[in-house]
């Protein structure tokens, strides 16, 4: 299994943490040593202190040493909690819901299940990729899995997709993915109504729907499995349940991904 590092909406550790982080690797066994430092006298400690200093001066390697340990056990830490995590939700990631739109052939033996936001311009952008990727790959299907996680207008743009597809399955939720997608106007409850109208759905039923228990539900659901696997931007993307690509990633990193775990 491989995880690929996000190349968008991953938190960084700050410099003064990792700074300070290093200097507690740059003194490993510090902890074994503790009863003994009881011991010392405040000199003997100032002459540890300036040993430390000195040391970190004339040879920088060492807290960049120290760094990277840090970032290499970081990286670790996070790839088994991410490995554990696909397969705790296995068959939620290879198997789409009857609320998920789904791209290419829906019997494929290839599952690419991306999250994605209506008002991310990163998952605006990569629509032509997936269609693409579908067209050539006869045996790949993608699941599409709405999450709104950038506020208020992302979210009533959420909530008309999904009503959408009560109302109209697949047919209907792509017709009004389409509108949604290639919007420029802030998301409002009338401005759904606007855009079902012109993707040619009922407009009255999709603004009642879009508050309704049946919405609610497959969002929480859809959040819920984010939530599972650490998602922390959007788009996301899982291949296979075996590898996770989060961020902006090109037509290539996907193509090569999906070879990968055919």
């Amino acid at each position: 299994m491989t995880f690929l590092s996000p190349r968008h909406n991953r938190p960084r550790l700050l410099p003064t943490l990792l700074a300070t982080g290093a200097m507690l690797a740059a003194t490993a066994g510090a902890g074994r040593a503790a009863e003994a430092q009881a011991s010392f006298t405040p000199a003997q400690r100032q002459e540890i202190v300036e040993i430390m200093r000195n040391a970190l001066k004339t040879d920088p390697t060492i807290l960049s040493d120290a760094i990277a340990a840090l970032r290499s056990n970081a990286n670790a830490a996070q790839q088994n909690a991410a490995r554990s995590a696909l397969d705790s939700h296995r068959g939620d990631l290879t198997t789409p819901t009857a609320s998920d739109g789904v791209l290419g052939n829906a019997s494929g033996q290839t599952t690419v299940v991306e999250f994605y936001d209506p008002r991310c311009p990163y998952c605006r952008k990569v629509l032509p990729d997936l269609d693409r990727l579908t067209r050539e790959n006869r045996d790949l299907r993608i699941i599409e899995k709405v999450i709104p996680v950038l506020g208020q207008p992302s979210l009533i743009a959420s909530q008309a997709l999904v009503a959408a597809f009560v109302q109209g399955g697949q047919e209907g939720y792509f017709r009004m993915q389409g509108v949604v997608m290639n919007d420029s106007v802030q998301p409002t409850v009338e401005r759904m109504r606007t855009l079902a109208t012109q993707a040619g759905l009922n407009a009255t039923r999709l603004v009642s729907d879009m508050n309704g228990a049946k919405v609610t539900s497959i969002l929480q659901a859809n959040m819920e499995l984010a939530r599972a696997i650490g998602l922390d931007g959007t788009p996301t993307f899982v291949f296979n349940a075996r590898q996770i690509i989060p961020g902006a990633v090109s037509y290539d990193d996907l193509k090569k991904a999906i070879a990968q775990n055919h």
